[in-house]
């Protein structure tokens, strides 16, 4: 066989992989997340790579597992300094964006320019997201490239501040370079999830120091590949923006805001503030359907796809409840419960480190 036949073949084939890789009508996940009062909440992943750096996925791809995984908004952010695949490939190192724009344009993703600037701790890796030009922030001064990406208007995230390839001990820590970002109004959010991992500690650092709490899936291989039924984590963590609308630019406003949390699996990790209000416009507590003399019942139904797990409850009450994702539950509590409300500890809703949420279920009247 000739060279030009192999190569014809080679081709081929990659186009045949290309196509089983596109999204078929009706393949949309549909995630049930409630809005909050004055904001709609955005499923979003800020960190994601391809092979324009050490990812093993094409730009486009990408945005099409975004779009069947239900998101809103994904950024690409393709290391600055670290490009294993760059002398098989043309382009700068805005290329992966570029190539993405117009699919995520077809399937309505909102894709956002970012940038992941790769240094030793510290200060660790940093993700830049809304910039206009990664070409800019090439400089071996670190501060310089922050700098840089800030007069663009950046965001700028630390990520996996627990990993252990950077941490040994697995613990987060904030540097004196980090603090002196902070304090210049450089450094706006830190990972509290990233692939796998969660950092506790991050939560408390977020609210000590104004910062968004994010939660990205850091992916190199297909998602397909990294989150399944072999996973620790079977599907990929998103995190949750309350934006004032669907666009890139409400998106930005909200992050430097501060207005976020984090969904993984079956928690969800976020200041009391977002995550309260989250909770009580997931579930709905119907007036009682039955009585006697000492006990009231009736139903909780859960609208999202979270399922919550309450504990701590009061007397004459359930000490614990499971409410599953689109379930209801039936309750039995005594009867003075019409009238006050059941308190309970929400055991999945994180709000700081060793933290949980505090939630009320007021039963309406009959």
């Amino acid at each position: 066989m000739d060279r030009a036949m192999k190569l014809k073949i080679t081709y081929l084939l990659l186009l045949a992989v290309s196509f089983l890789s596109l999204p078929l009508a009706g393949q949309k996940k549909t995630l049930n997340i409630p809005d909050i009062p004055g904001y709609i909440t955005l499923k979003c992943d800020f960190h994601i790579h391809t092979v324009f750096s050490d990812g093993r996925v094409w730009p486009t791809i990408r945005v099409y597992e975004a779009y069947r995984d239900g998101l809103d908004a994904i950024a690409i952010t393709d290391h600055i300094e670290y490009q294993p695949h760059k002398d098989y490939l043309q382009g700068d190192l805005n290329t992966s964006w570029e190539i993405a724009k117009k699919a995520a344009s077809d399937m309505n993703i909102l894709l956002i320019h970012g940038a992941e600037i790769t240094r030793k701790m510290p200060p660790g890796h940093i993700n830049a997201l809304f910039i206009q030009d990664a070409e800019e922030l090439k400089d071996p001064d670190f501060m310089k490239d922050i700098e840089a990406a800030v007069k663009q208007g950046a965001f700028i995230q630390y990520n996996h501040p627990g990993w252990k390839s950077q941490e040994p001990d697995g613990i987060p820590k904030l540097y004196p370079l980090h603090k002196e970002l902070i304090a210049k109004g450089w450094l706006h959010g830190i990972e509290y999830f990233n692939h796998f991992e969660y950092y506790p500690e991050v939560l408390d650092m977020c609210m000590e120091y104004n910062l968004a709490v994010m939660g990205n899936c850091d992916a190199h291989d297909a998602i397909s590949d990294t989150y399944n039924g072999m996973a620790i984590i079977k599907s990929r963590p998103v995190t949750l923006v309350f934006a004032k609308e669907r666009s890139i630019e409400s998106i930005r406003e909200a992050l430097f805001a501060g207005r976020t949390a984090v969904w993984y699996e079956d928690q969800i990790a976020g200041f009391s503030e977002y995550t309260a209000p989250l909770f009580y416009n997931s579930i709905e507590t119907g007036k009682p359907f039955k009585s006697d003399e000492k006990n009231i019942w009736f139903e909780i139904t859960n609208k999202s796809d979270i399922p919550f797990q309450l504990i701590n409850g009061p007397d004459g009450a359930p000490k614990q409840l499971t409410i599953p994702a689109a379930a209801s539950v039936v309750v039995k509590a005594q009867k003075r419960y019409a009238d006050e409300p059941l308190g309970y500890e929400v055991k999945n809703i994180i709000t700081g480190n060793g933290k949980i949420l505090k939630a009320e279920i007021r039963v309406p009247k009959e």
